[in-house]
């Protein structure tokens, strides 16, 4: 939850998405990530976010039609789009930038509550209602309103392959988004990210909020897929599962990064306690904690 500066414009707790080529299933990425796996830095000015950002899934091959004799030139309809962004657009961003800047590092000094958007503004060099029209609540220099992670969390499962599960799926996925946060590089923004979500009430609501808007996400793509009857609970249930696991995976990181742990010792931590929840989930409830 994957920006301060993947929580509110801070640090990254994850650097950003890349394009590189990588496992095409969850199972493959929980084991594609070994303990020592590099990441990159965070990205300068990034808004702290809720879940982690992760690894993207390689885009499949576009097949390229013929050409056809009466378009024009093709460098002629790539000019506009080859020369990038326009000078508005990058004003805009690096307007955005200096704002999520600003924020992080006055919510790092006070924490999020003490800190008035107002202050935020004048730090940034800005007016008040340009740090709104960039993020219209104070939460939003947080939270990303549409966390990168449930985008990417829903098509591991629909990428799924024949024969696996949605909680293997879905908490393969998980276990190996949040092994992420052990890098060193990870370390810093995990741990302010834990600093200003916990020393506010308002963030630690909104935060749930964003686990349940992600836990209805997976459960209504698991209802769609099963055909599941309105009503029937197996859908919540599987998805309140797999987030829980990441909720739980998140606090443990949050918890051993402020105690000093972190790098490889951190990162198989995580794996370990993950694949321990994954293996809960697979393999049901029905032997644990029996009475004895």
């Amino acid at each position: 939850m994957t920006s301060v500066a993947h929580v509110t414009g801070v640090a990254h707790a994850l650097p950003r998405t890349s394009r590189d080529d990588g496992p095409t299933s969850a199972a493959e990425t929980a084991s594609a990530i070994p303990a020592s796996s590099p990441a990159r830095p965070p990205a300068t000015g990034a808004v702290i976010r809720a879940v982690p950002a992760v690894r993207p899934e390689p885009e499949p091959p576009v097949s390229v039609a013929p050409a056809d004799p009466d378009a024009p030139p093709a460098g002629r309809r790539r000019g506009r789009a080859a020369r990038g962004p326009g000078r508005r657009e990058v004003r805009r961003q690096e307007t955005r930038a200096r704002i999520v800047d600003a924020a992080a590092d006055l919510f790092a000094e006070r924490g999020f509550d003490a800190v008035s958007v107002m202050e935020i503004a004048k730090r940034a060099g800005v007016v008040e209602k340009t740090v709104f029209n960039h993020f219209p609540v104070k939460e939003g220099l947080v939270f990303d309103a549409d966390p990168p992670m449930r985008a990417a969390l829903l098509d591991a499962v629909r990428r799924r392959p024949a024969g696996e599960s949605v909680s293997a799926a879905a908490g393969s996925f998980v276990v190996s988004a949040i092994g992420m946060l052990g890098s060193p590089e990870a370390a810093a923004g995990v741990a302010r990210m834990a600093q200003v979500v916990r020393g506010s009430r308002v963030l630690q609501v909104r935060e749930r909020e964003i686990l349940g808007e992600l836990t209805n996400s997976l459960a209504d793509l698991i209802a769609e897929e099963t055909g599941a009857r309105p009503g029937q609970v197996e859908p919540w249930l599987a998805a309140h599962a797999v987030l829980g696991l990441y909720a739980s995976l998140l606090e443990l990181a949050r918890d051993r990064v402020l105690d000093g742990v972190g790098g490889s010792e951190l990162t198989a931590e995580l794996l370990r306690q993950g694949r321990r929840g994954l293996s809960l989930l697979q393999f049901g409830l029905a032997g644990y904690a029996k009475r004895r």
